[in-house]
C-alpha cells in the first residue's frame, strides 16, 4: 500500500478487488438452500438402514446428518424471511450509508452476514427438534439484514473510486464476482454435501462470509487512506449532513416505474431459482447434481455477460427499450417450463440472458432519475420494494406447492404448472411497468434511452446556445453554465451516465 498512491490506477483496482470479495461469500451462501432443497425437505434420505421395526424410520433419521424434514412451505420461508428483512432494513441502511459513509456500512453489514450464516449453520444441529426452523429463520434474518445492505455500500464504493473512469466495467466486474459465488455454489455445494454432510457444508458457507468480513476490514483501511490522500474526506462529510429522509418524497415518477419494473422482473427470477433444482428433478427426472447444474446456468450466463453489457448499454443507451424487450422475451421461458418438455437447460440459459440484460438496463437507470446525494437512499428503497415482492412471491410459491412429498406425481406436476403461470404473470406486469416507463421517459426528454453520441451532441448544442445568449447579455460577471441552467443539467446527466 505504501508503494501505491490513491491517484494510481493500481490503487483503485486493489480497492475493487476487496470490494468484490465483500459479497463473494454471501452470494455463495444465499442460494445454498436451493441446491440442498431435497436435503432440507425430504425425510426419507437417511443413510442408516440397519434398523428394523416400526420405529426404524425415526431411528435412522436421528442417526442421519441430513434429515431436516422441512415442508415446502417452511423451506420457502427461508427465502421469504430473507426478502422481507431486506425490505425493512435496506431503506434505513441506504440512508445510514449516505449519512455515515461507506466504512461504517461495510463493517456493520459484513458482520451481520457472518453472524447470520453462522447462526443458520448452527441451526442444523437442532434437527429433529421444534427449534430447528426458528433458529434457521433467525439466521436468514440476520443474513438478510447484512447482504442486501452490503450490496448498496458496495455500489457506493465502486461509484466513488471509478467515477469518470472505468465505471461501467467496474460495476460489471463487481456483479460478475457476486455471480461467481452463486455459480460455484451450484457446482460445488451438492458434491461437498455428499462427501462431508450438511453441517460441514453450511459451516463452509459461513467461512466464506468470514472471508468477506476480512475483506471489509482491508477495504475500510484502503478507503480511509485513499480518501484522505485525495482530500475528499471533508467534502464527503459535508455533503452527507445535507441529506434528509424526506428527500424520498421528491423522487419522480420514472424512478417509481423503474422500481416496479425491477420488482416484477425479479419476482419471476429469484423464486424460480429458489425452487428450480427440485422442479427440474420432479418434472424431467434428472438426478440432484445435474438439476443443480442446470438451475445454476442462470448465474453462469450472468457471470460472463455482466462485465460487458453495462459498457455496451452505456454507449448505445436504449435502457428503457431494452428493459421492456427483456421482459417480453422472458414470457416464453415460463410458458415452455409450464406447458412443454423442452430440455430445461434451454430455458435456464435463456433466462440467464434476459436476466443479464435486465440487470444491466434497469439498475443503472436509477442514478439517471435521482440526485447523486440521495443515491444510497434510492437504492435502498428500490431493494426494499424488490424484496417485498420477492418475499410475497416465495410464500405464494410455497402455498401452491403445499405438502408436495405427500402427493402423487401427476398432482405435483399440476402444481408446478401453476407456479410457472404465477411467475409468468409477474413478467407480464413487468412489461406493463416498462411500457409506461418508456412513455413517461419520452415525455421528459428520453434520458433513459439516449445514446452517448446523442448525449454529447445535445450537450455541445446546449452549450453553444447558452454561450450565444450570454454573449448577447454579457455583463462581465455571468458564468458560461449558469447554476440550474440546461447546460449544467446536461453535464450532470452526462456524469450520471458514466
Amino acid at each position: 500500500m505504501a508503494l501505491l498512491r490513491a491517484t494510481d490506477r493500481g490503487y483503485r483496482f486493489l480497492v475493487l478487488f476487496f470490494n468484490c470479495m465483500l459479497t463473494f461469500g454471501s452470494y455463495f451462501c444465499f442460494d445454498m438452500p436451493s441446491v440442498l432443497q431435497d436435503v432440507f425437505t425430504e425425510v426419507n434420505n437417511c443413510t442408516n438402514s440397519n434398523s428394523s421395526g416400526s420405529n426404524s424410520s425415526e431411528i435412522s433419521c436421528n442417526n442421519c446428518t441430513d434429515c431436516l424434514g422441512m415442508s415446502d412451505a417452511d423451506y420457502n420461508l427461508l427465502y421469504a424471511i430473507y426478502a422481507w428483512t431486506n425490505a425493512v432494513v435496506v431503506i434505513a441502511a441506504g440512508f445510514l450509508i449516505d449519512k455515515l459513509g461507506n466504512r461504517v456500512g461495510v463493517f456493520l453489514f459484513s458482520t451481520l452476514c457472518l453472524l447470520g450464516s453462522s447462526t443458520f449453520a448452527a441451526g442444523a444441529f437442532l434437527k429433529g427438534t421444534s427449534y430447528l426452523l426458528p433458529i434457521m429463520l433467525f439466521g436468514r434474518l440476520l443474513f438478510g439484514s447484512g447482504n442486501g445492505s452490503l450490496t448498496i455500500v458496495q455500489s457506493r464504493v465502486t461509484a466513488y473510486w471509478f467515477r469518470d473512469k472505468e465505471l461501467a466495467m467496474a460495476f460489471g466486474i463487481t456483479l460478475a464476482f457476486s455471480r461467481l459465488g452463486s455459480v460455484l455454489n451450484f457446482f460445488l455445494t451438492q458434491q461437498f454435501e455428499e462427501k462431508f454432510g450438511l453441517i460441514w457444508t453450511l459451516w463452509g458457507g459461513a467461512m466464506l462470509c468470514a472471508l468477506g468480513f476480512i475483506s471489509a476490514i482491508i477495504l475500510s483501511i484502503l478507503d480511509k487512506v485513499g480518501v484522505q490522500q485525495l482530500g475528499d474526506d471533508g467534502t464527503l462529510k459535508s455533503e452527507s449532513k445535507k441529506l434528509k429522509l424526506s428527500d424520498i418524497t421528491h423522487f419522480c415518477l420514472p424512478f417509481w416505474l423503474v422500481v416496479l419494473s425491477i420488482m416484477f422482473f425479479y419476482n419471476g427470477v429469484f423464486p424460480f431459482v429458489a425452487d428450480a433444482s427440485k422442479f427440474i428433478t420432479t418434472k424431467y427426472g434428472f438426478d440432484k447434481k445435474p438439476s443443480s447444474y442446470i438451475a445454476g446456468a442462470i448465474y453462469d450466463v450472468s457471470m460472463f455477460f455482466s462485465p460487458f453489457l453495462g459498457g455496451i448499454i452505456d454507449v448505445f443507451g436504449k435502457r428503457g427499450y431494452i428493459a421492456m424487450a427483456t421482459a417480453v422475451l422472458t414470457i416464453p421461458i415460463f410458458g415452455l417450463l409450464a406447458f412443454s418438455y423442452v430440455h430445461p437447460l434451454v430455458c435456464t440459459l435463456w433466462l440467464g440472458i434476459t436476466y443479464s440484460f435486465a440487470a444491466a438496463s434497469m439498475w443503472p437507470s436509477i442514478p439517471l432519475v435521482v440526485s447523486q446525494s440521495a443515491l444510497g437512499t434510492a437504492m435502498g428503497l428500490t431493494t426494499s420494494i424488490q424484496m417485498i415482492g420477492i418475499g410475497i412471491s416465495n410464500v405464494v410459491v410455497g402455498q401452491i406447492l403445499g405438502q408436495e412429498d405427500h402427493t402423487d406425481s401427476e398432482t405435483k406436476l399440476h402444481r408446478w404448472k401453476f407456479v410457472m403461470i404465477f411467475l409468468l404473470g409477474n413478467t407480464i406486469c413487468c412489461i406493463v411497468a416498462t411500457f409506461f416507463l418508456n412513455v413517461v421517459d419520452k415525455r421528459r426528454g428520453g434520458i433513459l434511452n439516449i445514446s452517448r453520441r446523442d448525449k454529447l451532441e445535445a450537450q455541445k448544442k446546449d452549450i453553444v446556445e447558452n454561450s450565444q445568449k450570454d454573449s448577447d447579455n454579457f455583463n462581465g460577471e455571468e458564468d458560461l453554465l449558469l447554476p440550474g441552467g440546461s447546460g449544467r443539467k446536461y453535464l450532470q446527466d452526462g456524469n450520471a451516465l458514466n
